[in-house]
């Protein structure tokens, strides 16, 4: 008998000031697009409901991007505090949206890479594994995106400081499924970094 399907949703992480690009990196033009809304994209072509965009500094000139889009925009006032603070919120919004979600995916705004076939491949493995966690493998270490079930809500919505979820996913050997997508290791952080992707990819 097969199983239903896993209910999540998705927290996307786009509160960052983008200090070292010197612009807002949410905005930045990616094959067409801005970054945030493929990120955005990737995860409503999954079957993430709902999803929550997390803005904090330059809510306001990023905001009206996601207009057209069906998700749930919430303002991170403590953005300041580094990443932790924004899924705080994201995991927040979802207990507020629904006290029947099994899952969380908290997933970043700046991975060109990831799409709703990243989505589907961390669900295969906590549905393999039966984890509570499973979580992108790059660069040698686990990362997100990462998909978190219910029992890991408190203490995400308990995590302080900049290091986001990083103690959960550096957990205990055998606690967390990590799937290799070496592709995320992309990020877009500096203008150096959006020069070396452009010059590999279409950019506008």
């Amino acid at each position: 008998m097969d199983r239903p399907p896993l209910r999540f949703g998705a927290v996307i992480l786009a509160a960052g000031a983008s200090t070292r690009m010197g612009a807002p990196k949410q905005l930045l033009c990616v094959a067409g697009r801005p970054l945030l809304l493929r990120a955005v994209e990737a995860a409503l072509a999954s079957p993430a409901w709902p999803v929550v965009v997390v803005l904090g500094a330059h809510a306001e000139k990023i905001r009206p991007q996601l207009a057209r889009h069906p998700v749930l925009v919430v303002e991170n006032v403590a953005w300041a505090e580094g990443m932790a603070a924004s899924i705080r919120t994201g995991i927040s919004t979802l207990g507020q949206f629904s006290r029947t979600l099994e899952a969380a995916l908290v997933a970043l705004c700046d991975q060109p890479a990831f799409s709703a076939n990243t989505i589907a491949q961390l669900l295969a493995a906590q549905a393999a594994s039966g984890l509570g966690i499973a979580a992108a493998r790059y660069r040698g270490l686990l990362g997100a995106p990462a998909l978190f079930r219910r029992e890991h809500f408190p203490a995400l919505a308990a995590l302080t400081g900049e290091a986001g979820a990083r103690a959960l996913l550096q957990g205990p050997a055998g606690t967390v499924a990590g799937v290799d997508l070496p592709e995320l290791a992309v990020d877009l952080d500096t203008p150096e970094d959006l020069a070396n992707f452009a010059a590999a990819s279409k950019s506008c």
